[in-house]
């Protein structure tokens, strides 16, 4: 779905229930008087690449189907009053967009053209069809030359009834002109199957909705991200019976026995299964609504379907009548939904305002995150360090992976002078002892509630609230990797989350982290080895330098790292 004077302030992203909204507008700075955007539904996001440049007047989306590539261009053209400089930037500005598109893919442009294309189809039978309504004005002049040279057709002008060829009446006159038009390559125009105008569409606009049926096959856009694991629903994990049921069946699943298998065979066994028992015992997490509209949608949807009822016999009869019914509808739909949205608003601070005084902060912090809504993601290039801007997503992330390791890819050299200076202090043999479960069960204490699971999936909540079953199987894992003197990779791994501090300009990038600084997410596996480690280390301030440094050696630790 295309969709003009968004008014929106620069340009961004926004991921709602069905649909994820991206526009651009003008700066915050300016006036939010001109906006351009698309509204792509869920399911076909991975089907689509928004394109990398835009403006408060043209942008562009690449759709992938099984024909191949297709360009769709969102535009709001200068009005009639407008300067010519202004409409003279706008069409060399879009003709610059279709000649960067190859001749053999399909191009399809949507907007507002504030233009009258008229019904000459003799003297332009390229761009028109036989079924165009009204006279051409300055605006279509350009228009059509510009479909012209660029061997467009105007979808709007091809078989419709009369009343579906019309979106816009004149204030003044009342008479209906088709000011938003489609235009597609007119060696494509058979796979367009309709253009026309809905008028009971209530938009919330002067302009009708005007919808093109094309015959396209979208194309999934293979993408090497790999597939993220369900979140579980930690509620239920304070319950006992679901505790004692997850208990349970963890202990049926790990029955049987692995005797002769490495510690990494024994970390994935026991990591499915927990992932698949926990699961199957607590549930997937539930997508919460953040939305005022659905919470009172049983109060809104009658008065919504009356003032579509009202919009629709005022278009099919307009009179005085019509128009006094429709406006007594509309402001019974204003007052139902302030009043709905003051209810659900009072509701939420009421609830926010009790997790504060009950001392429940996680509650707090949540009811705050639902009145905030969903957040925006707006992109921005990158700058080398010499100060190029990248555009290309590919060299955007070699320009991470080069950041990130020299941020954390350092080499720490020790001076043999320096070690020599250390007092050596006597071997103490027991260190090298196994790690007991009363150190195992500290780690797991010290693991914080509601944070966010690593690539394994499992919550720290799974862990702490169902410790007295998980502990055993855990220690034995353990063990072995103390034995083995290495630990799984899926334990070492951990995911680096990019967070804009809002300082100078998002596409400026900073040596040493001073706008974007990484954050690490690691597996809780890999926060229980570190507070084992820690641990261990409190006790070690008797050993030896040279033990102590072959002693990390030995086990793959990194003595910075402690």
């Amino acid at each position: 779905m295309d969709y003009q004077m968004a008014r929106r302030p620069a340009g961004g992203t926004l991921k709602e229930k069905e649909f994820t909204f991206f526009w651009h507008g003008k700066s915050a700075e300016d006036r939010s008087e001109h906006g351009v955007g698309f509204a792509v539904r869920n399911t076909l996001l991975s089907m689509v690449e928004p394109g990398d440049k835009g403006s408060e007047r043209l942008m562009t989306l690449r759709l992938y189907t099984s024909e191949g590539p297709v360009t769709l261009v969102s535009a709001y053209a200068p009005t009639l009053t407008s300067t010519a400089e202004a409409k003279d930037e706008f069409y060399i500005n879009i003709s610059n967009i279709v000649k960067n598109i190859a001749p053999k893919e399909q191009v399809i442009i949507l907007g507002d053209f504030n233009a009258r294309v008229g019904a000459d189809h003799d003297f332009w039978p390229s761009c028109l069809g036989h079924f165009g309504i009204g006279k051409i004005n300055d605006n279509g002049q350009r228009l059509l030359e510009f479909c012209s040279y660029n061997s467009l057709c105007v979808t709007n002008s091809f078989q419709t009834k009369p009343q579906h060829r019309v979106s816009w009446c004149h204030p003044r006159s009342k008479h209906w002109h088709q000011l938003d038009l489609i235009l597609i390559r007119r060696s494509n125009i058979k796979l367009v199957q309709i253009t026309r105008t809905y008028h009971s569409a209530d938009c919330d606009t002067n302009h009708s909705l005007v919808c093109c049926k094309i015959r396209l096959q979208p194309k999934k856009l293979h993408k090497s991200k790999q597939k993220g694991k369900p979140r579980m629903n930690t509620t239920g994990m304070h319950l006992p019976e679901k505790v004692e049921e997850f208990a349970k069946s963890l202990q049926k699943a790990l029955s049987v026995e692995h005797q002769h298998c490495s510690a990494a065979e024994k970390w994935n066994h026991l990591r499915d299964t927990i992932q698949k028992t926990a699961l199957a015992t607590f549930g997937k997490k539930a997508s919460k609504n953040n939305d005022w509209f659905d919470a009172k949608f049983s109060e809104m949807s009658p008065v919504i379907d009356a003032k579509r009822a009202a919009l629709a016999e005022y278009k099919r009869s307009p009179s005085e009548k019509t128009l006094q019914a429709l406006r007594a509808v509309r402001s019974k739909v204003q007052q139902t939904a302030r009043r709905c949205a003051n209810e659900y608003w009072q509701q939420l601070s009421d609830s926010i305002q009790f997790a504060a005084v009950s001392g429940n902060i996680r509650g707090m912090y949540e009811g705050i995150k639902t009145a905030l809504g969903p957040t925006q993601s707006k992109t921005a290039p990158l700058k080398t360090t010499s100060g190029e801007v990248i555009t290309d997503k590919g060299k955007q992330m070699d320009r991470w992976v080069e950041h990130y390791s020299e941020l954390y890819s350092r080499e720490n050299t020790v001076a043999p002078s320096a070690l020599d200076a250390i007092e050596p202090l006597a071997i103490m043999e027991e260190l090298d002892a196994e790690p007991t479960i009363a150190e195992l069960c500290k780690a797991i204490d010290s693991l914080a509630s509601g944070k966010a699971p690593g690539n394994d999936g499992i919550p720290p909540d799974l862990i702490k609230c169902c410790k007295n079953t998980l502990l055993q199987p855990l220690h034995v894992v353990l063990c072995q990797c103390w034995k083995e003197g290495a630990v799984p990779q899926d334990m070492r791994d951990a995911k680096i989350v990019t967070l804009y501090k809002n300082k100078g300009e998002r596409s400026d990038y900073i040596e040493g982290q001073e706008q974007r600084r990484g954050t690490l997410r690691e597996n809780n596996e890999g926060h229980m080895k570190g507070s084992l480690l820690t641990q261990e280390n409190s006790r070690r301030r008797t050993t030896s330098s040279e033990e102590f440094l072959d002693s990390h050696r030995r086990r793959s630790w990194r003595p910075d790292k402690d």
